[in-house]
C-alpha cells in the first residue's frame, strides 16, 4: 500500500476515534440532563489526552477532562459522574477486546514476535535495567507527591442507574475507540515491503497501546519504544524507526497538539499560567505538609 494511502487511512482512524469518544462523553453527560456540544466533548477529551501524555500513570487525564467540562458550564457532579460511568463501561469492553485478541492471535504472535523480543532483550539489557529503574522512580514519586486535585471520588448515591440504553451506547463507542486505535499500527505496517503477519501486528499493537496504562513513565516513554523496536509487533526491518515516529504521532502526538489548542481556546495564555501556578502551589503545599506530618501520605 502506498505511503499516502496509509497516512490518509491513519488520519481517518484518528478522526473516528475522536468522534467515538466525544459522542460517548456527550451521551453520558446528556443522560444526566446537561447538554454539551460535540465540540465541547472533543475539547474536554483533548485536554485529557494531553494531560495523559505528560503525567506519570496518566494521572492528570481525568482531572483535565473534568476541568474542561467545568469550564464549559457542566456541573462538577455531572462531569465526574459522566466520566466515572464512562470508565465503568469502557474497561470491560477493553478487557473483552484484549481477551479476544489474545485468544485469536496469541499463537501467531508467539511464533513470530516472541523470539525477536527474546533476542533483543539479550542485546539491550542495559536499556531494560535503566527503564526499569526509571519506572520505579516515577512510581515512587507519583505515589508520594500526587496533588490532591487529582483525587476525585463519587459517592455511590450520586451515580445514576446504569440503564441498558446508557450502557449499550457507551459500549459501542468504546468498542470503536479500541478498534480504531489498535488498527493504527497494522495499517502503518502495510507500507512495508514485507509486513509481519496480521495477528502478530494486532497483538503487538494492543500490547504497546494499553501497556501505557500501567507504566508510570508518561506515555510509557522508553519502555514502549524499546518494545516497538525490539519486535513486539513483529520484524519491521529498517523502517522500524520511521514507523515508531508515525505511530507515536497518531497515538500520542495528535492528542497532545489538540489538547494544547483546546487549553488555549478555553483558558487563554494568562489563564493557563494562572492554572499552572495554582497547581504548583497546591503540590508544594501538600508536599510540605506531608514532610512535616507523622502520618504516611
Amino acid at each position: 500500500m502506498s505511503i499516502v494511502a496509509v497516512h490518509l487511512g491513519c488520519m481517518a482512524l484518528v478522526v473516528l476515534d475522536l468522534l467515538a469518544r466525544a459522542y460517548r462523553i456527550q451521551w453520558l453527560v446528556q443522560a444526566q440532563g446537561h447538554r454539551i456540544s460535540l465540540i465541547t466533548a472533543i475539547e474536554a477529551n483533548a485536554l485529557g489526552d494531553a494531560a495523559c501524555a505528560v503525567t506519570p500513570l496518566r494521572l492528570g487525564g481525568e482531572a483535565a477532562r473534568i476541568g474542561g467540562l467545568l469550564r464549559r458550564g457542566v456541573p462538577v457532579l455531572a462531569s465526574v459522574t459522566g466520566i466515572g460511568i464512562e470508565l465503568l463501561v469502557a474497561w470491560p469492553v477493553t478487557l473483552l477486546c484484549g481477551a479476544v485478541v489474545v485468544w485469536r492471535y496469541a499463537p501467531a504472535w508467539h511464533r513470530e514476535a516472541a523470539p525477536l523480543l527474546a533476542a533483543s532483550s539479550h542485546r539491550a539489557w542495559p536499556w531494560i535495567i535503566g527503564i526499569g529503574v526509571a519506572c520505579l522512580a516515577f512510581w515512587l514519586v507519583t505515589r508520594r507527591w500526587t496533588p490532591g486535585w487529582l483525587r476525585t471520588t463519587v459517592a455511590p448515591g450520586d451515580v445514576p442507574r446504569l440503564t441498558p440504553r446508557l450502557v449499550l451506547g457507551g459500549a459501542i463507542c468504546s468498542f470503536v475507540n479500541v478498534v480504531a486505535r489498535v488498527a493504527l499500527l497494522p495499517l502503518l505496517c502495510l507500507s512495508l515491503d514485507a509486513p509481519p503477519a496480521a495477528g502478530t501486528m494486532i497483538v503487538g499493537s494492543f500490547g504497546l497501546l494499553y501497556s501505557q496504562l500501567f507504566l508510570p513513565i508518561p506515555s510509557g516513554l522508553g519502555a514502549v519504544d524499546l518494545g516497538f523496536l525490539a519486535g513486539a509487533a513483529g520484524s519491521l526491518g529498517s523502517g522500524g524507526a520511521g514507523l515508531l515516529l508515525a505511530w507515536r504521532f497518531y497515538t500520542n502526538g495528535v492528542g497532545l497538539v489538540l489538547g494544547i489548542v483546546a487549553a488555549i481556546r478555553m483558558f487563554g495564555w494568562s489563564g493557563l499560567r494562572s492554572w499552572v501556578r495554582r497547581v504548583t502551589t497546591s503540590s508544594v503545599s501538600e508536599r510540605d505538609g506531608a514532610v512535616t506530618s507523622a502520618s504516611p501520605p
